[in-house]
């Protein structure tokens, strides 16, 4: 797996228990399955159809560097099938990985 970007966890990205925020984590993975799909199509009127079960496997802190990773899975006619992982920078803990 590629790890493209990362996101640097800052104060306004955590939730009640000092943690990042799982929503805010789902919306980077999302962006950048919208970015890499957008390049890899050569389309820009791409929608997210379906995300996989979540499972937080570890969470961040403020100061933590994630990194956001795709792999293709399938290609299709009118589809591509994405794997995404977000692991932190430092430690290599996965976060989460989604289909």
């Amino acid at each position: 797996m590629k790890y493209h970007t990362r996101k640097w966890v800052k104060p306004e990205d955590l939730n009640p228990s000092e943690t990042l925020f799982g929503g805010r984590l789902l919306a980077w993975i999302d962006e950048e399955a919208a970015l890499y799909t957008i390049i890899q199509l050569e389309n820009s009127k791409i929608v997210t159809k379906h995300m996989s079960e979540i499972n937080f496997m570890s969470s961040a802190k403020q100061g933590d560097i994630i990194e956001l990773g795709i792999e293709v899975i399938k290609f299709g006619i009118t589809s591509i099938t994405l794997k995404c992982n977000a692991r932190n920078k430092m430690t290599q803990e996965m976060i989460i990985s989604v289909d």
